[in-house]
């Protein structure tokens, strides 16, 4: 009974109130977006809970490189359902500053709080380095894939709007080296990506482990979990504009922190609570995995989506600010990578790095 009482009392069940709440506000007050919107936001850090903890059980049975690649897809699935919601509304800036935050967010915010968290009960941290410099270099090709169209739309005096075309062609390169990706990670070079087993420090006791799960039960919650995250998400997609505004918030802002951090609750709780367990090969798989779907697969995928569901097709020409903040995370980020061990420090730094380039985001002119 005591037990029963605690999980009642737990701030993951208790957050799942606002789910009526959104649902009450949506139906009857819509016209109240900022509560709407603060109430949404609310109702992701349970599911996004949930959705960490049933990962890390079938990781127990797909491996880490697996698992990280089953929780970056359907945490990804908050950004394309936002990003189909905004393309249909013509908010194609608002879409191309969320794809960027998204990046941003999970190499900085949500890989930084991981090494944190699982820093600060041990000297050091060890993962896969081959796995995380392939999955490194996939991410400077996104950086690259960034770039080139913002430089031709600069060089060809066209502009965005004379780069559809090149846009168009580059999605569809990225689109299939992803699927290379995906053929090197689950099939020729399975091995690099199933996880080092390392445990780098005996000093600091290890988290108390879960209550393993059934597989059925793992995957049941996740769907589940997954099912209302999409439901809050469209919620959000409809109010967040308006909320935003009402709060003086630029819209470079909103898509590139508001949108993103949102998009990204649910990396974000898998990624810090398997870190915890000193399971790094598996939050790196969630962090630096979920940046190259973002990249190499949603980008594209709403770059072909907006040619039927929008106003105006949507190009890869992205602000300097958003290539610039790209190309410093992806360096970063594959700093930390590079020698196949983490600490604390390091997960303080992406923060960091992080903080800073919100604050840019916060202070550009509207």
């Amino acid at each position: 009974m005591t037990s029963t009482l605690r999980r009642a009392a737990s701030p993951r069940y208790l957050m799942l109130a606002f789910l009526p709440a959104v649902a009450a506000l949506a139906a009857l007050a819509p016209e109240r977006r900022v509560a709407l919107f603060v109430c949404a936001c609310a109702a992701m850090v349970p599911l996004a809970a949930w959705i960490g903890r049933a990962t890390e059980q079938l990781a127990d049975s797909l491996g880490e490189g697996l698992g990280g690649l089953l929780n970056a897809t359907l945490g990804n699935a908050a950004e394309i359902i936002l990003g189909l919601a905004a393309l249909r509304h013509g908010l194609i800036g608002i879409v191309k500053a969320s794809l960027t935050g998204s990046i941003l967010g999970n190499l900085l915010l949500v890989l930084g709080a991981a090494v944190l968290a699982g820093g600060a009960r041990r000297d050091v941290q060890c993962f896969n380095a081959t796995a995380a410099r392939a999955q490194s270099s996939m991410l400077t090709l996104a950086a690259i894939a960034l770039l080139a169209p913002a430089a031709f739309a600069a060089v060809s005096g066209r502009g965005a709007s004379g780069s559809s075309g090149l846009s168009l062609a580059i999605a569809v390169v990225l689109i299939l080296t992803y699927a290379c990706g995906l053929l090197f990670s689950l099939r020729t070079h399975r091995r690099l990506f199933l996880g080092t087993g390392c445990r780098a420090s005996e000093s600091a006791p290890e988290p108390a482990a879960f209550v393993p799960w059934g597989k059925g039960k793992a995957v049941a919650v996740l769907a589940g979990a997954a099912v209302l995250a999409a439901w809050v998400s469209e919620v959000l997609a409809g109010v967040v504009e308006p909320a935003a505004r009402a709060l003086g918030m630029s819209d470079l802002f909103v898509g590139v922190i508001v949108l993103a951090t949102i998009g990204n609750a649910a990396e974000h709780a898998g990624a810090v609570q398997v870190a915890r367990h000193d399971r790094m090969d598996l939050a790196l798989g969630i962090a630096v995995g979920s940046s190259v779907q973002m990249a190499l697969l949603v980008a594209p995928f709403l770059v072909v989506a907006s040619r039927f569901i929008g106003p105006h097709p949507m190009d890869l020409v992205f602000t300097l600010p958003e290539v610039l903040a790209v190309a410093a995370a992806v360096a970063i980020a594959g700093q930390v990578a590079a020698d196949g061990e983490s600490n604390w420090l390091e997960g303080v730094q992406l923060l960091a790095a992080y903080t800073v380039l919100a604050a840019l985001f916060f202070f550009l002119p509207a």
